[in-house]
């Protein structure tokens, strides 16, 4: 059964997300729309930036919320912030929304769009945190940087990886499981 949530953009609504995401968890549509307001054009960015296309980006961010609707009390706050967690999802959703669109249209590939917003590592160097984790990344062995940048921003699946590496799977997710522990240790020092 498909889900259709319909939420008007109204603007930024202020709300911490794992509060919402808790609210939702507890059946509560309101928080629902407060955090889709306050997270979906960020979302909606991301998407874009790895389908290509404003309609799979849409189709994406819509499945990410009907997502949380439904899996919301899954989110772990021990785990990683709200942020990280809808990310995830939306990062899936994308992908998954990339590999259907290529069953359906075969031998046709997605036009290649210039996008002239920066760049995931340009924006990352415009926070405190970003430019800390992009000097952890730097310290890290350049198979696990490369493991890890392929993955999380270029949005790459582990066998899609170990396929464009030539390396076997097992490698490749020890490389991205070493490499996120030592960013993490990194970022907490």
């Amino acid at each position: 059964m498909v889900q259709v949530l319909d939420f008007p953009q109204t603007g930024r609504s202020a709300g911490d997300p794992a509060a919402l995401l808790r609210r939702c968890a507890a059946g509560d549509r309101s928080a629902l729309r407060a955090l889709y307001e306050s997270q979906a054009a960020r979302l909606h960015g991301l998407a874009l930036r790895i389908t290509g296309q404003a309609s799979l980006a849409a189709d994406a961010v819509h499945d990410t919320f009907v997502q949380v609707w439904e899996h919301a009390g899954r989110y772990d706050p021990g785990r990683g912030s709200a942020e990280a967690w809808l990310t995830g999802l939306l990062r899936f959703r994308a992908i998954d929304a990339l590999r259907a669109r290529a069953r359906d249209v075969p031998d046709t590939e997605a036009p290649e769009i210039a996008d002239p917003d920066l760049g995931p590592m340009e924006r990352l160097l415009t926070t405190a945190e970003g430019e800390a984790l992009y000097r952890c990344l730097g310290r890290l062995e350049p198979r696990q940087r490369q493991a890890i940048t392929l993955a999380f921003v270029q949005g790459l699946s582990h066998g899609d990886l170990a396929s464009r590496l030539a390396t076997p799977l097992g490698t490749v997710k020890s490389w991205i499981r070493r490499g996120l522990t030592a960013l993490k240790g990194c970022l907490e020092a």
